[in-house]
């Protein structure tokens, strides 16, 4: 980070400040590559708390440069107008996410909302918050289409997706992620939507050895996969993916819908077009989301796909 670049941070988040936003929402999105010298910064706004994450280790000079900066942010007038009252640094390139509480009091939860619907956020102790706020669109997506259907959230973690498709009234929603605790968390979440929780199912289980459980809730009109790019031992993208996809004719109504997502900037779009007319050719693809202009990127295929595909 050279002194020009935390410059022109400071400009970008003084303007995002300016108002701030009234949800939850990314303030500044390096990854995006699109301002040189500060590919591995993020800045998300959470209501109040101001959350930057590095990506990768600056040099001691750039650090204490870009805390300098950020310590000169909170004493703005942006800053006050804004009503922030935290800021917090998050190491992500430790191997715990180490987390530098700047300013404000230090706290493990944090309610925001998005679209209108709460959510409970970690802070300090884990590496992501709970809410991946690039699909924020998906979420709204899953929230337009899900009344009267059966979802199968598949790689639930906090439920994020379930949420959203309780909101827009589906029927029932099965949610599957073998880390518990995320799940237990999704709990939470629907409870803080004062959702009705005989019509969601939490499955705690790896997927590979639970089809037949999975099997059981369905068949589903909507299902939603959303796997992370690597999970030791469980989960590798570009060779555990195409297993779940010949699993969808068994698993789909004669009129079902799935939302098929990765987040790898070195995967693009025509990796899972061309899997999933391999491994369930009686899916034609629809449309790819787009995402939230938040998180544009210098490169089309660079940010999140979310692609959907349907029964021919």
């Amino acid at each position: 980070m050279t002194p020009d670049a935390i410059a022109t941070l400071q400009h970008l988040l003084v303007s995002a400040l300016s108002p701030p936003p009234e949800e939850t929402r990314r303030l500044f999105h390096g990854r995006g590559r699109r301002w040189p010298g500060l590919e591995h910064v993020t800045v998300d706004w959470l209501q109040g708390i101001v959350l930057v994450s590095l990506f990768r280790e600056p040099a001691d000079a750039e650090l204490a440069a870009l805390k300098h900066m950020l310590m000169a942010l909170t004493q703005s007038p942006a800053w006050s107008q804004s009503q922030a009252h935290t800021l917090v640094l998050q190491h992500r390139y430790l191997l715990e996410s180490t987390a530098e509480w700047l300013l404000g009091e230090v706290v493990d939860e944090w309610l925001i909302t998005e679209g209108g619907l709460r959510y409970k956020l970690d802070l300090g102790k884990k590496q992501n918050t709970g809410l991946f706020l690039d699909m924020r669109y998906g979420r709204r997506w899953v929230q337009a289409q899900a009344q009267g259907k059966r979802v199968l959230n598949l790689f639930a973690y906090t439920c994020g997706f379930s949420v959203a498709a309780m909101a827009g009234g589906a029927e029932h929603v099965v949610n599957l992620d073998m880390a518990k605790a995320a799940l237990s968390r999704g709990r939470e979440n629907h409870r803080l939507n004062g959702h009705d929780l005989d019509r969601v199912s939490f499955l705690g289980h790896e997927l590979f050895k639970s089809w037949g459980k999975v099997k059981k809730y369905g068949p589903y009109d909507l299902i939603i996969i959303d796997p992370p790019s690597f999970q030791k031992g469980s989960f590798a993208l570009t060779k555990d993916y195409q297993r779940v996809l010949r699993r969808l004719p068994e698993l789909l109504t004669a009129q079902g819908t799935v939302l098929a997502c990765v987040n790898d900037p070195a995967i693009g779009s025509d990796f899972l077009i061309e899997s999933v007319a391999n491994e369930a050719p009686g899916l034609r693809f629809e449309q790819r989301l787009e995402n939230p202009p938040e998180f544009a990127d210098a490169h089309a295929e660079g940010g999140l796909k979310a692609l959907v595909f349907s029964q021919a």
